[in-house]
């Protein structure tokens, strides 16, 4: 609990002294209130900072500290902080790392830092050859995060001559304890490695050393596919209790594992990413704004909304005789409007929440607007079905009543849409969706909704005069 503490006080000395820097940061004070701290709650801090703010203070860290850091900081963290810096340090960050650690953090960088550092001759070779086979997979696989660092046993060989293997290995590399048992296929090389079974470091001490290793490897193996999901490879090991993972191409062959440590580090990130989602990482944006920065923030999509709305005004008086003629029509609009402002609004707060939670991903982005379009066409029909009837009593006409609920059918149907697609769009264009999605879809509606219903009533106006 102490460590909690010291890493969230240390969070707010680190945003004090940002927030009173006005260009330059003040380099001293971060290097005074750092000083003492451990890499874990300097990571930890960082994580709890804006991006920008994170990346003052990585920059500001001595190498052999930042080093430290960097091999416990969130990986999603480590690409924003790569992708703002203006020179590739990469390749000295990741030097004095563990192979294993060093790959992993080389292969979440951006592509350009991704192959700038296969091209360098210096670059560790169990680093690249380890970078190279995760990124050969798309991100979020097990493939991605795997690593080729592991012990590999012929079944053929002694428990004595195993050790031996074991004992040969470089110290500094990090290889997980459990061992995997093979067969080299002819005709394949590199990675063609049939997995025939596994071994733990302390069977093989606690095993007869004359003993074939065939003979007491276990053979019920459990493994993953490269192109499984990464929530996967986390449901296996956390059912089954294993070390590691061992993945498997489309062939069958072992092309690397997963540690249970090293999976450890990916799902946190992602619940920690998950979490900021959830809470609003863009609230908690605007609430460290100032009011001027605030409005500054929001005023663009206010003036935006502005020039759509004027439109509306602009057909409104297009049909400036028919409202004349038919005074009622006046007083119909703002129900319109209302209604259909609230549905688009609602279907912007469902999307939106979404978009936050990732559950409305690239997949079922078309999905999600089909059901969506569906649900507002049916509110769209039902509430249009009732305003018409009320405006048809009203009016002691039943065209009277036509045009309303045709107008009121469009204009909620075009809120629910723009609702839905536009918070879709500003997410992808890496605006706030929740900024922007409200203006707009007003906006839209309104615009939509008043043409078609000055449209239909101009049209039928010698029925509802």
């Amino acid at each position: 609990m102490v460590e909690e503490q010291n890493w969230k006080a240390l969070v707010e000395r680190l945003r004090s002294i940002l927030s009173e820097s006005k260009s330059t940061p003040d380099i001293k004070s971060i290097h005074a209130v750092i000083s003492d701290e451990s890499p874990s709650n300097i990571a930890l801090a960082m994580e709890n900072l804006e991006t920008e703010q994170a990346c003052i203070i990585f920059t500001a860290l001595e190498k052999s500290l930042a080093v430290k850091v960097l091999e416990k900081i969130d990986l999603g963290l480590v690409k924003k902080l790569l992708s703002q810096s203006k020179d590739n340090k990469l390749a000295d960050l990741v030097e004095p790392l563990a192979p294993r650690d060093a790959a992993a953090i080389i292969a979440e960088a951006p592509k350009k830092y991704v192959q700038t550092y296969l091209k360098n001759d210096f670059a560790d070779p169990l680093v690249v050859q380890d970078v190279k086979q995760r990124i050969n997979y798309a991100k979020g696989t097990a493939g991605r995060i795997m690593t080729s660092e592991f012990i590999r046993l012929p079944a053929d060989i002694t428990i004595e001559e195993a050790l031996l293997q074991v004992k040969k290995t470089d110290p500094k590399v990090d290889v997980p304890a459990v061992l995997y048992v093979v067969a080299q296929e002819s005709g394949v090389t590199a990675f063609g490695h049939r997995l025939l079974g596994v071994i733990s470091i302390r069977d093989l001490v606690m095993c007869n050393p004359k003993r074939r290793v065939a003979e007491v490897m276990a053979t019920d193996i459990i493994s993953i596919p490269a192109k499984a999901k990464e929530e996967d490879a986390a449901a296996l090991l956390s059912t089954y209790k294993f070390m590691a993972l061992p993945v498997t191409d489309e062939d069958g062959y072992l092309v690397g594992i997963i540690p249970a440590d090293d999976l450890m580090k990916v799902i946190v990130s992602r619940l920690h990413h998950l979490y900021m989602q959830s809470v609003g990482t863009d609230a908690k944006t605007m609430e460290n704004l100032s009011p001027f920065q605030a409005a500054k923030l929001r005023v663009p999509w206010l003036l935006g909304t502005m020039v759509i709305e004027l439109l509306a005004g602009v057909v409104i008086s297009h049909y400036d005789a028919v409202l004349t003629k038919v005074i009622l029509l006046a007083s119909f609009m703002p129900v319109i409007s209302a209604i259909s402002g609230n549905v688009g609004l609602q279907s912007a707060a469902i999307t939106v929440r979404a978009l936050d939670t990732k559950s409305a991903g690239r997949k079922s982005a078309w999905s999600s607007l089909g059901k969506e379009a569906l649900t507002s066409l049916i509110m769209a029909v039902t509430c249009g079905l009732i305003l018409g009837t009320i405006g048809a009593i009203w009016s002691k006409h039943m065209p009277f009543g036509i045009v309303i609920c045709g107008a009121l059918i469009c204009s909620t149907i075009t809120a629910g849409l723009m609702g839905t697609i536009i918070p879709f769009f500003s997410k992808k264009l890496g605006f706030d969706p929740a900024t922007t999605a409200g203006p707009f879809e007003t906006a839209f509606q309104d615009v939509v909704g008043f043409a078609v219903f000055l449209g239909l009533a101009t049209q039928l106006q010698h029925w509802i005069s």
